[in-house]
């Protein structure tokens, strides 16, 4: 079981960049799916999940710039990111998990790529 985040990179503030998160071992469709980041000296947060269904959730400070989207067939995930700002610079993550209510519960965890937004 495994995801590999990938897409990651520099960009100026403004800019826009496309995650995926590939899964191999095992099938993503029936999990729903969470991005996190992790900004240095801070926290892990959750930005954006997607359910099995396709439901979408997204941390208030993404919302209208960040698409979360899911390819069952491809067996991958997707975080667009528009509009980033520096304040969007950290490590993002992907992994794999289930909702219990509204409650978001990560089961797999994948390596994670470096964003970094400069200004």
């Amino acid at each position: 079981v495994q995801l590999q985040a990938s897409g990651g990179g520099l960009v100026q503030a403004g800019g826009s960049l496309k995650l995926s998160c590939a899964a191999s071992g095992f099938r993503l469709v029936g999990y729903a799916i969470g991005w996190f980041h992790q900004a240095p000296g801070k926290e892990r947060e959750l930005v954006a999940t997607i359910s099995s269904g396709g439901t979408t959730t997204y941390k208030g400070s993404v919302k209208g710039r960040f698409t979360i989207s899911r390819d069952n067939a491809e067996n991958k995930v997707f975080l667009q990111m528009n509009s980033l700002n520096p304040e969007d610079t950290a490590v993002y993550s992907c992994n794999a998990g289930h909702f219990v209510g509204s409650y978001y519960y990560p089961d797999y965890w994948g390596q994670g790529t470096l964003v970094t937004v400069s200004s």
